[in-house]
């Protein structure tokens, strides 16, 4: 059997070549309702054939692929195949419109779209043909001028669509293709080049697309799995989804590179998750603080043998001490652990112990990660500060990203030099470190909310909103929530001798922008609360929000 410390420092896909020789039978990707287990071989060959597929079709390493699509088995067969030839996965939040992601395969220059044809009320093939109607007319005049890279689109699953290539037929295609071909695109890939591409959103707006090579993402998932002390024994129960780092990261990768099986659910549904933990006997289950909460209070909890249950990952928000209590108790999570991290960091930066108190589990996000390098800053003179001071939290490591695409400035405002060195991220969030090492996250530098682990763009709502013909301003703060850690609210101040309500705002916005983005709650005002120069100031909005 290969030492554990040969699944780090590769590329993403040498991992699942490397699984399919030392572990050729192990179950590597489990669908119990679709009675789909996969082994490690098995997982190879069929990554090989649409790795062949792609390459057909000319896409060229370096190239970028948009996927965007539900946790479908495809997905985690597409993480690798695309890997294998060196080509870069684009993540597309699954709740984006038309809006979003014609905006993302723009700014990313995406060649291609693999997606699935719908999910929940959203027809992606639609959002596609309103983005490209070229698709739809069947003038097959690709690119065009508004996407000038843009050259595929390919569905998965077995409908069919005009414009589109179906995914079954890569395999078709991909029999023009040698395995020399294959391996001789593949051997010509390294670990430091940039393999996968996430976008998140900060203070300017629009997301940017993060960058992460195969080090970045390969190396945290092992961590992250070292943390949970995971073996080839170990089957990971995934409700999250795979187009964030939690999922295609901590999630694959953290399993993978232990050698250990993967249960994926294609949406999360507390119940199912429930059932697959006792029905795959899973021994770590991940999820936002949330996600547990939804899981405990099933009518039917009690029904099901979580026995198997030892470790997982909970990140997005901190656990409150009851829950953990909850998790630790009632569902034998007894070496559960808190992750912090963002995605410019790949994503993970911290985690607790399994041995922790619970105390330590609860109050704060751990300690540094291994190969990883943290400072506090005063964010406005860069000095390093001292033990339990607060400021803001920087690290250095091989996780850190190799910029955010096409958006020099942006990756220069993220960067910082400290103690002559350069090669520091800003995380952008407000933290202390006691004298034991341990982190807690006090505050936020960077002016965006997280709404159950999603990272939202006051800018970006704010910009929209603005658009309305009756709206002279508006401004966009979070306050707390319980459940999802932050809620997006609304201040906006109406045109004179205009009138505006709360369900005409909520109407505007529906369409344009996700769901989750949409404000929960809506306060009209006369004035915004401003410094001396002007500035709005958005932490008085939060605090006169429930006066």
């Amino acid at each position: 059997m290969q030492q554990k410390q040969f699944y780090k420092d590769i590329c993403v896909g040498e991992l699942l070549t490397r699984l399919a020789k030392n572990y050729p039978e192990q179950e590597g990707l489990i669908y119990p309702d679709l009675a789909l287990r996969y082994t490690f071989r098995g997982m190879e060959e069929i990554s090989r054939k649409v790795a062949k597929g792609l390459l057909k079709l000319g896409i060229n390493k370096g190239d970028r692929v948009a996927l965007w699509a539900t946790n479908v088995p495809e997905w985690v067969i597409l993480q690798f195949a695309l890997a294998k030839i060196g080509a870069i996965l684009v993540t597309v939040n699954v709740s984006f419109r038309a809006r979003e992601l014609e905006y993302l395969l723009g700014q990313s220059e995406s060649v291609a779209l693999i997606c699935i044809p719908q999910f929940k009320d959203l027809n992606y093939i639609n959002t596609v043909y309103e983005i490209i109607p070229e698709l739809k007319d069947g003038t097959n005049s690709l690119p065009t001028k508004k996407l000038p890279f843009f050259q595929k689109a390919i569905l998965i699953g077995e409908e069919k669509a005009e414009g589109f290539i179906n995914f079954q037929e890569l395999f078709d295609l991909g029999k023009d293709i040698s395995d020399e071909v294959l391996d001789r695109r593949e051997s010509t890939l390294e670990v430091d080049d940039v393999i996968n591409m996430q976008y998140t959103s900060g203070t300017t707006g629009f997301p940017k697309g993060v960058m992460l090579s195969h080090r970045n993402i390969v190396n945290n998932g092992y961590w992250l799995g070292e943390a949970m002390r995971y073996t080839e024994k170990d089957r990971l129960c995934l409700p999250v989804p795979l187009f964030h780092c939690f999922g295609c990261v901590i999630g694959v990768l953290g399993i993978y590179t232990h050698a250990g099986s993967l249960v994926p659910l294609e949406i999360f549904d507390p119940h199912k998750v429930l059932e697959y933990v006792e029905k795959e006997r899973c021994t770590a289950l991940y999820g936002v603080p949330t996600m547990f909460i939804a899981e405990l209070e099933d009518s039917e909890f009690s029904q099901f043998d979580l026995r198997s249950l030892r470790t997982g990952t909970m990140a997005g928000a901190l656990c409150p001490e009851p829950l953990m209590r909850r998790v630790i108790k009632d569902m034998h999570l007894t070496d559960m652990i808190i992750a912090y991290g963002l995605t410019e960091a790949s994503p993970g930066i911290t985690h607790t112990l399994i041995d922790d108190t619970i105390a330590n589990r609860t109050q704060t996000v751990g300690k540094v990660m291994a190969e990883q390098e943290i400072r506090i800053i005063d964010p406005v003179t860069k000095e390093i500060l001292p033990a339990n001071c607060p400021g803001e939290l920087c690290v250095k490591g091989y996780n850190v990203m190799k910029g955010y695409y096409n958006n020099e400035q942006a990756t220069k405002e993220a960067m910082v030099n400290l103690e002559g060195l350069d090669g520091w991220l800003r995380t952008g969030d407000q933290a202390t470190i006691d004298n034991n090492g341990y982190v807690r996250i006090t505050g936020r530098i960077k002016d965006i909310i997280i709404r159950g682990g999603e990272n939202i763009s006051p800018k970006e709502i704010e910009d929209l909103i603005r658009l309305h013909p009756r709206v002279s301003d508006v401004y966009i703060y979070g306050v707390s929530s319980e459940k999802y850690g932050e809620e997006v609210a609304a201040a906006i101040k109406v045109k004179v001798g205009e009138e505006l309500s709360s369900e005409e705002v909520i109407e505007f916005c529906q369409g344009k922008i996700s769901k989750f983005k949409i404000p929960q709650y809506i306060k009209f005002v006369k004035e915004f609360p401003t410094t001396a120069s002007g500035k709005v100031q958005k932490f008085k909005l939060r605090e006169l929000h429930f006066q």
